[in-house]
């Protein structure tokens, strides 16, 4: 068998017999479908390889079984009616750990009526310490005064706490005993230092609290609420008495509320949420569900962090119970954790499917093309056979 014949024998596997030169048509409606289809490949290309340059993400879920770990909360909160003496900070959660025991630091900024900062500096509050500005003024106080005095608790004493020599210590007193702080304007230290005037000066003020703040990864709430707060009887309560007949407004406007660190794509639900207090002393409830949640990257740094989905609830309060429930206004977070653990993991798209992908788009656009100038060139020649025939009779 010589080399001839097996080429002549190899052409009859041939799929794609080609027509003679001379028998071939060009025509107008087959160049525009020619370059329109050409058009639509390269727009097809160009978003599959756009798409193959892309990172891919893939979830998987798997049950929770870190322990000991803390969670982070951040949070960023205007309240554009409720000044910052007025608002307090406190959490707890299932062990039985209270905010009052924790450190806790958070940011504190003091608004005007059209939301405006009204100190460009900012001021750091840890719970249970008192306001700087206070501090200043209590220590410019106790220069004139005697360093060793023991002033009275006015019936509050303890064994910690045995001498009040300042007005936040009567109050830190009483809050220990349990009982409610409604007699400032008769305590000679809280008259010195003017805390009746600082709380008048605040009023029509807002406050801005941001930062963050870490607790046990278990099921709990932090809320924020006037009053300070203090515990009685086992029970969390919130001392109102110094601002009877006001009607809070809690009005609130979350910038950002999240749980551990930002990935790529995060979304939380309750950042940019504006809620108006149209009624005034409502209590606000958001039942959050945190997804503990990993985020591997291309390089294999992971992240370790949350994401929650969450339900709103609000109910108008009265604090004397004369109408409406009885309650606490203001804006209470309670969250819990899900048992299972959301993982993302970045890889590279495959090749091969990016290969499949642009074969499929320049074939199928290919034969797409060729049916419809097919049935356009037919088309035309049996009208023009229509028109020629009827010229003829």
């Amino acid at each position: 068998m010589d080399v001839k014949n097996v080429f002549h024998r190899l052409r009859q596997f041939d799929a794609y017999p080609k027509t003679l030169e001379d028998f071939r048509v060009k025509t107008f409606g087959g160049a525009a479908v020619t370059i329109v289809s050409a058009i639509l490949m390269t727009v097809l290309f160009l978003s599959e390889l756009n798409y193959y340059l892309t990172k891919e993400v893939i979830p998987e879920l798997y049950v929770d079984n870190t322990r000991g770990e803390k969670l982070r909360i951040n949070m960023d909160i205007i309240f554009p009616k409720m000044p910052c003496v007025f608002l307090s900070l406190d959490a707890m959660d299932v062990s039985g750990e209270h905010q009052l025991d924790v450190d806790l630091n958070i940011y504190r900024k003091r608004l005007d009526a059209k939301g405006n900062p009204i100190d460009e500096k900012e001021e750091t509050i840890k719970l249970g310490e008192e306001d700087k500005d206070a501090a200043k003024l209590i220590k410019a106080k106790k220069e004139e005064l005697d360093p060793n005095r023991c002033e009275s608790c006015y019936g509050a004493e303890s064994k910690e706490l045995q001498c009040c020599n300042s007005c936040e210590d009567v109050r830190e007193a009483y809050r220990r005993k349990g009982w409610a702080f409604n007699m400032a304007t008769e305590i000679v230290q809280c008259n010195r230092e003017g805390w009746s005037d600082k709380i008048d000066a605040q009023k029509g003020e807002g406050c801005q609290l941001f930062g963050y703040l870490e607790v046990n990864k278990v099921a709990g709430n932090f809320h924020f609420a006037p009053g300070k707060s203090f515990q009685q009887h086992h029970v969390h309560v919130h001392d109102l008495q110094p601002f009877i007949g006001d009607k809070f407004n809690m009005s609130h406007h979350i910038q950002q509320l999240s749980f551990g660190v930002e990935y790529p794509g995060m979304d939380n639900p309750l950042d940019r949420t504006l809620v108006t207090d149209r009624r005034g002393s409502t209590m606000y409830q958001y039942f959050i569900k945190v997804v503990p949640t990993t985020y591997t990257k291309l390089n294999g740094q992971t992240t370790r962090t949350n994401q929650y989905s969450v339900t709103k609830h609000e109910k108008q309060v009265s604090i004397l119970s004369i109408s409406g429930e009885q309650g606490l206004p203001g804006v209470f977070v309670l969250y819990e954790l899900s048992p299972l653990m959301v993982k993302f993991t970045e890889k590279h798209r495959s090749f091969m499917h990016f290969l499949t992908g642009v074969c499929a788009i320049i074939g199928g656009v290919f034969t797409v093309a060729g049916l419809i100038d097919s049935f356009i060139y037919h088309s035309a020649k049996a009208i023009q056979k229509k028109i020629d025939l009827g010229k003829a009779l």
